[in-house]
């Protein structure tokens, strides 16, 4: 059996054959795997070689909703029968993604320092339970961020792996690993992958009889511009975060005024979810007898603030009258306050990232 990481959280075993992972292996191999195409066929290629693979996810709180149940790292390793391991350091991370020191992509998107990140924990791991080495499935010069000569170098020299990070997709354009100089991987049976196109992964995935994979679209949520609105006013608003914080961005339309913030469900789902993660200090709202959403009110328990809110949740109900009763409170929806409903795009301009309309899959 794979010894179980201190770190760890969740631990993912695939019941791969007795005979695949043979106790006369020799070598052993991190796979950093975030179940996209490309670790897929990173992994299958290494195995291939008769390399032991476990197969390393780190969770983050900005990876996006699982499919049935699974992530798409469960579901790639389920795919391959590998082992995963599934670790997760959120505090550290936004700690992290406050201040990257290599910066953001377009938007809140700090890939190099994510890289660097993840590869530091695996490392650990990888000491842990013995590996030889590691490797990703990155491919040279497919996102222009962290992905070209100069920031794979950059990352492998911060992550303290310089010499000893494997690329399989791309490794015969790359500098020799120590791991292809011991002889722990013969290099010839390599790749030499390269730019955006994934017409070679596709063709490769149809060798290797891979039919299941994600499109190349999806993945972090801090490469939306829409995600990234809202973060950043979580930043520029909040001293303390805490995934909680981060978890409610991905519920509701989101409201400023000053330092008051209101979230508004869009339907019975996200409403439901409002009402049972509201911190302790947020009032809740809702209709008086029409159907609408629920509302969190944080910050300053102002009449003004209050008012808002009230007004917010009005204008996204079914109220068929200039007027409306909203129910509110803390604990309990044991107070109510009558507001004028006002135009929809006076409430425009109070959301969030109200200037940009590109909307996010959640």
């Amino acid at each position: 059996m794979l010894p179980q990481s201190i770190f760890t959280e969740e631990v993912h075993y695939y019941s791969p054959t007795e005979a695949y992972f043979s106790v006369m292996s020799k070598v052993k191999a991190i796979s950093l795997f975030s179940g996209g195409l490309d670790s897929i066929l990173a992994t299958e290629l290494v195995r291939r070689q008769g390399i032991e693979v476990i197969a390393y996810n780190l969770k983050t709180p900005f990876g996006t909703a699982k499919k049935g149940g699974k992530s798409e790292a469960q579901q790639g390793a389920e795919q391959l029968k590998v082992p995963l391991v599934v670790q997760s350091f959120d505090k550290e991370y936004i700690n992290m993604l406050l201040k990257p020191k290599h910066g953001y992509g377009k938007n809140i998107n700090p890939c190099v320092d994510c890289k660097i990140f993840i590869l530091k924990k695996a490392k650990k791991y990888a000491k842990e339970v013995g590996a030889d080495f590691l490797f990703t499935g990155e491919v040279l010069g497919e996102r222009p961020m962290s992905q070209h000569g100069p920031a794979l170098r950059t990352i492998e020299k911060e992550a303290g792996l310089e010499g000893k990070l494997l690329r399989p997709l791309s490794a015969k354009l790359l500098a020799e690993t120590e791991a292809e100089k011991k002889g722990l991987i013969d290099r010839n049976k390599l790749l030499s992958i390269s730019g955006r196109g994934r017409k070679p992964q596709m063709e490769l995935a149809k060798e290797f009889g891979i039919k299941t994979y994600p499109s190349p679209a999806g993945g972090c949520l801090l490469t939306c511009e829409e995600y990234a609105k809202k973060l950043s006013d979580l930043f520029e608003n909040k001293k303390h975060i805490a995934t909680t914080d981060v978890d409610l961005l991905r519920f509701g339309r989101h409201f400023r005024v000053g330092k008051n913030k209101f979230v508004i469900g869009r339907n019975y789902a996200e409403n439901t979810y409002l009402q049972a993660h509201r911190a302790k200090g947020d009032y809740y709202f809702e209709l008086q007898d029409i159907v609408g959403p629920t509302t969190l009110l944080q910050g300053p328990k102002t009449r003004a603030a209050i008012e808002t809110a009230a007004k917010l949740t009005a204008v996204y109900s079914d109220a068929k009258t200039p007027e409306a009763t909203v129910k509110y409170g803390k604990e309990s929806l044991n107070k109510t306050i009558k507001v004028t409903l006002p135009e929809k795009s006076e409430v425009d301009k109070l959301r969030v990232g109200a200037e940009q309309t590109k909307v996010c899959t959640k």
